[in-house]
C-alpha cells in the first residue's frame, strides 16, 4: 500500500506517494527524474548509488524511502551551488578524473562529504573516504589527485 513521504532533496521539498519499501534510488531516479545516482550492485556495496543523508555518505540503492522521510538527501546534481560547479566537480573535470564515468557520482559525493569534514586531507584519508566507491576502469590515482586538488581549492 502506497504511503506519503516528505522529504528534503538538494535544497527543496518534496513529496513522493510510494510504498515504505521502495529504495530511495527509485524514488530519486524515477519520481524525481534525478538522474545522477546510478544502479550498480544493488545491495550497497559498489557506491555507484551514494548520496548524503543527513550528511552521511549511504547506498540509496538499499536505503527503503521510510528510512529517508524527514530527512534532507544531497545527491550530484545537488552538490554544486547555482550554475557553479562543486569544487570536487571542477577538479574531476581539470584532472581529467573519469573514464567511462559510471561511479563518478558516488565518488563526488563521498568526496564532498569528505571535504565539508576535513577540508585538508592527506592522501590517506582520502584513499579511507572512497574505500566504499568501486571503480573499474583504474583511474583511483587520477581520483585521489582531484580529491586533493579540490581540497587546496576549499581550504
Amino acid at each position: 500500500m502506497k504511503q506519503a513521504f516528505e522529504l528534503t532533496v538538494n535544497g527543496g521539498h518534496v513529496r513522493v506517494e510510494t510504498h515504505p519499501d521502495t529504495s530511495l534510488l527509485h524514488v530519486l531516479r524515477e519520481e524525481l527524474d534525478l538522474k545522477g545516482s546510478r544502479f550498480g550492485c544493488g545491495v550497497g556495496l559498489c557506491g555507484a548509488c551514494f548520496v548524503q543523508l543527513d550528511g552521511q555518505v549511504v547506498a540509496s540503492c538499499d536505503t527503503p524511502i521510510w528510512s529517508a522521510a524527514g530527512k534532507t538527501v544531497v545527491t550530484v546534481e545537488g552538490l554544486a551551488p547555482g550554475d557553479e560547479l562543486h569544487p570536487v566537480q571542477r577538479a574531476f573535470l581539470d584532472e581529467q578524473a573519469a573514464q567511462c564515468g559510471y561511479c563518478i557520482s558516488g565518488i563526488l559525493v563521498s568526496a564532498a562529504t569528505l571535504l565539508a569534514r576535513n577540508p585538508a586531507p592527506d592522501e590517506q584519508a582520502v584513499v579511507e573516504a572512497l574505500d566504499r566507491n568501486l571503480c573499474r576502469c583504474g583511474v583511483q590515482r587520477r581520483v585521489v589527485r582531484a580529491v586533493l586538488a579540490a581540497a587546496e581549492v576549499t581550504e
